[in-house]
């Protein structure tokens, strides 16, 4: 009843003026992306819309600007370029909101480029690894080309798509794309200890994918009951449920689940959540809706910065004005853990970059955008301690976080706050 078809013949549906749309993370599926962009001859004022996707991005190649135009909801590495060379966007959004910008047509798609598992004997596939935005996006795209993979995962929870949904779907063996964390620096790993010496027994936590993220993680081996309500994980949680450490047995929502709407990491994770009920994958608008997150008791949320002021104010998402990352979940998370019962909003970072430079600052760079506003901010964490803002004045906040700056800074930075306020 259903046929496969071959890549090159799925993505003659695009055509010139379409606004494609690609799965995130790393249910990206390359055999759809590389098929796409083999048209660069063709095609003419193609929108390629995504968050962030691992991988290569072949069509956000400057020379195809006239083919192809990217627009990020979350800047990566490979496609970062695209904004000062002129053939890329960025559309800043909270990730809760994603999926409202195609519920209410703000971003009308043509294309959803997808990547699933097998179906199973009912005819369903699962969206793996990745679910984010996804299901706004199939529910109102005009075509929904699949790339139905045997090594993608079977997630537990609402990523499941019926065969019959798919308008033209591709069967190809592909192995998702992995990636490693590096080992967390002697920096990173002072500051995952002071991390975890923030985190009550029976939390719940939200953090992201890096060294830092995984420095807290090895730190938490002796917590009991903790509980996982994020956005997206990797491997290092994995050692932690094998150990009983995090159950969700104490969660307000979702209790005795994993909760993530994506991850990405080594094949040992995707191994693992393969048809695992603890793990539950959810749209991005109910895992990042502050409603649900405020319900998790004590609920953590761990995330990082580029800079941050001597007032608190977070910039999370640009160096000055080029932007580097995105908005994403930070404000979702800041916002939820703060109005839990309980709970912690931690911002972490080393207090310098690799080349000495300070990323505790009297004044945010010109052009730099402020992601988590001085208000919303509660602990902010260096590998020179902890500052607790909430409730402090603005002079108390800058002698808290001149406390935890890289001393070579500290009495510059003093200096020129006070010389520039008074």
């Amino acid at each position: 009843m259903y046929k496969a078809v071959t890549a090159e013949d799925a993505v003659k549906v695009i055509k010139s003026g379409d606004r494609v749309y690609i799965q995130a993370a790393a249910s990206a599926s390359q055999i759809l992306i590389n098929a796409m962009s083999a048209r660069h001859e063709e095609l003419r004022g193609v929108e390629v819309c995504h968050l962030h996707i691992e991988g290569d991005a072949p069509y956000a190649n400057p020379i195809y600007k006239d083919s192809f135009h990217v627009n990020s909801l979350f800047i990566g590495k490979n496609v970062r370029h695209t904004l000062k060379a002129g053939n890329g966007s960025y559309t800043p959004v909270f990730l809760s909101e994603v999926p409202n910008l195609f519920k209410k047509n703000v971003l009308p798609v043509d294309v959803a480029l997808i990547q699933v598992s097998t179906p199973d004997k009912h005819g369903y596939c699962s969206l793996g690894v990745s679910v984010e935005a996804i299901l706004a996006v199939i529910a109102n795209a005009k075509h929904v080309i699949a790339h139905i993979n045997d090594q993608m995962p079977r997630v537990h929870g609402e990523g499941l798509i019926h065969i019959s949904e798919l308008d033209i779907f591709v069967e190809e063996s592909a192995p998702l794309h992995e990636f490693a964390v590096s080992e967390p620096t002697e920096t990173e790993s002072i500051i995952g200890d002071h991390v975890a010496g923030l985190i009550e027994d029976r939390s719940t936590l939200q953090m992201g994918i890096g060294s830092i993220p995984n420095a807290v993680l090895s730190r938490l081996g002796n917590h009991k009951d903790l509980g996982l309500h994020t956005e997206m994980f990797s491997d290092g949680v994995i050692d932690l449920i094998l150990k009983d450490v995090i159950n969700g047995n104490y969660k307000g929502i979702n209790a005795g689940r994993a909760l993530t709407t994506f991850l990405g990491g080594s094949k040992r994770l995707y191994d693992y959540v393969d048809d695992n009920p603890f793990i539950e994958m959810r749209s991005c608008d109910y895992t990042n809706n502050v409603a649900n997150i405020r319900q998790n008791p004590r609920m953590v949320a761990i995330n990082s910065a580029i800079q941050v002021d001597l007032t608190g104010q977070v910039c999370a998402d640009s160096i000055g004005p080029n932007i580097f990352s995105g908005v994403g979940g930070q404000m979702d998370f800041i916002r939820g853990a703060s109005l839990s019962e309980g709970g912690k909003a931690i911002i972490a970072l080393p207090s310098q970059t690799n080349k000495g430079i300070s990323r505790i600052v009297p004044f945010l760079n010109k052009g730099a955008g402020v992601v988590t506003t001085r208000s919303h901010v509660h602990y902010i964490v260096t590998e020179y301690g902890v500052a607790n803002l909430y409730g402090k004045t603005i002079d108390q906040r800058v002698a808290e976080l001149i406390k935890i700056s890289h001393p070579d800074h500290r009495e510059r930075m003093d200096r020129e706050y006070y010389e520039a306020t008074s």
